[in-house]
């Protein structure tokens, strides 16, 4: 199926299904859910964070009203965490695989939050710097037309291979 991204997905997805059958399927399901859930309930005890919405399946978002999230973005990131950052509110998620259900992986997720918050409670009106200060910027602009091509420009400038 070369060349053929959604091909190769549906390939992938009968594939799994294949090996895990449905109640396989179902089984990593639960889990997922009941580690969203885990993860849901650890975040809540975190002082300064704040989960967004209610999750139902597999994806958690949280954010802070104290400290500048995207900071807490970065400070996960320096800690080996590939975690996505929202605007519109400001947040940070992570949606949950099967993967994520290895034993102590969300404890850990846990603790460096927990880690990373009480930092930001030191200085919670700390400015964003590195990639969350640009993320942050974004979001500030008035003329949301614009931020691809500003966005297009810096990768542009960034990856430039020109020396002199």
């Amino acid at each position: 199926m070369a060349g053929s991204r959604p091909g190769a997905n549906i390939a992938v997805t009968w594939a799994a299904m294949m090996s895990f059958g449905r109640d396989g399927y179902v089984q990593a399901t639960r889990e997922v859910i009941r580690g969203a859930r885990y993860l849901m309930a650890g975040l809540e005890k975190i002082d300064g964070v704040e989960v967004m919405g209610s999750p139902v399946i597999s994806c958690v978002a949280w954010t802070s009203k104290v400290f500048n999230i995207y900071n807490m973005s970065s400070d996960l990131t320096k800690k080996g965490w590939n975690l996505a950052v929202l605007q519109f509110p400001a947040g940070i998620h992570i949606a949950l695989t099967r993967r994520h259900m290895s034993p102590g992986v969300i404890d850990q997720l846990l603790s460096d939050i927990r880690d990373s918050a009480a930092v930001q409670m030191l200085n919670p009106g700390a400015a964003a710097s590195g990639a969350a200060a640009m993320y942050g910027m974004a979001a500030q602009i008035p003329d949301r037309s614009i931020v691809g091509d500003i966005s297009r420009e810096f990768w542009k400038l960034y990856y430039s291979t020109n020396l002199q």
